[in-house]
């Protein structure tokens, strides 16, 4: 295992009901009356990209949408959440961070997230987590095709200058799974709440909890040392 590739946000801290909220106030703040509730929202998020799942439920509902702009001012409420702080990585994350630094395993940070979100996470999860750590990060403003398409992950892996047989990934959502998995990068679903019913068959493996020495001997398994 040479490294390790950290597929979004939502695999460091599950954000996916601060997200929810987000979104809800957005649509209010430019007069819709949509209000997505936990269940509906966790059926929406089997397709990935926040700005286009807007664009497909005003298309559901005959309605004409701005998505963009709607999806700017979500995105503004959901730092401006983070930034209230009582954010907490997921388990086993920044244990395996550190473990990949000690013994020099590469780090990289996979996701089409806008570059504001990914710095206002970082910021509330310091010092638990730091960004720093990362070699590599990717953000949507880098590639053409988000996820499920496997551009960003590509596009990791060449900056590493690592093979995909010789990493491991780390996804919370299907669109991240598929696109690791057509990278043919071996890659671990690791969903929070509002993906935990989620169907993850083209992952190797399900968890609940990240362990370095379990992703190590997952990639044994695979004959990657």
């Amino acid at each position: 295992m040479s490294a390790i590739l950290f597929g979004s946000i939502g695999v460091l801290a599950d954000t996916s009901e601060l997200q929810r909220a987000s979104f809800n106030e957005a649509f209010r703040a430019h007069g819709l009356d949509w209000d997505w509730s936990q269940e509906e929202y966790r059926e929406l998020l089997t397709g990935s990209g926040g700005e286009q799942r807007i664009a497909d439920y005003a298309q559901q509902r005959g309605e004409q949408v701005d998505a963009a702009a709607v999806h700017a001012t979500k995105s503004e409420r959901f730092r401006s959440r983070l930034e209230q702080g009582g954010v907490t990585p997921r388990p086993g994350v920044a244990q395996t961070i550190e473990a990949a630094r000690r013994d020099d395993i590469g780090l990289a940070l996979v996701t089409t997230t806008s570059r504001e979100n990914i710095a206002a996470l970082a910021t509330a999860l310091a010092p638990a987590i730091d960004i720093a750590d990362f070699s590599v990060v990717i953000d949507r403003t880098e590639v053409r095709e988000p996820k499920p398409a496997p551009e960003a992950y590509a596009l990791a892996l060449a900056r590493l200058s690592e093979r995909p047989d010789a990493c491991v990934a780390i996804e919370d959502n299907l669109g991240g799974v598929q696109a690791a998995d057509a990278a043919g990068v071996t890659v671990i679903a690791f969903p929070g709440e509002n993906n935990a019913d989620h169907d993850f068959e083209r992952a190797a493996r399900r968890v609940d909890h990240v362990s370095f020495d379990e992703l190590r001997s997952l990639m044994s398994a695979e004959g990657i040392s």
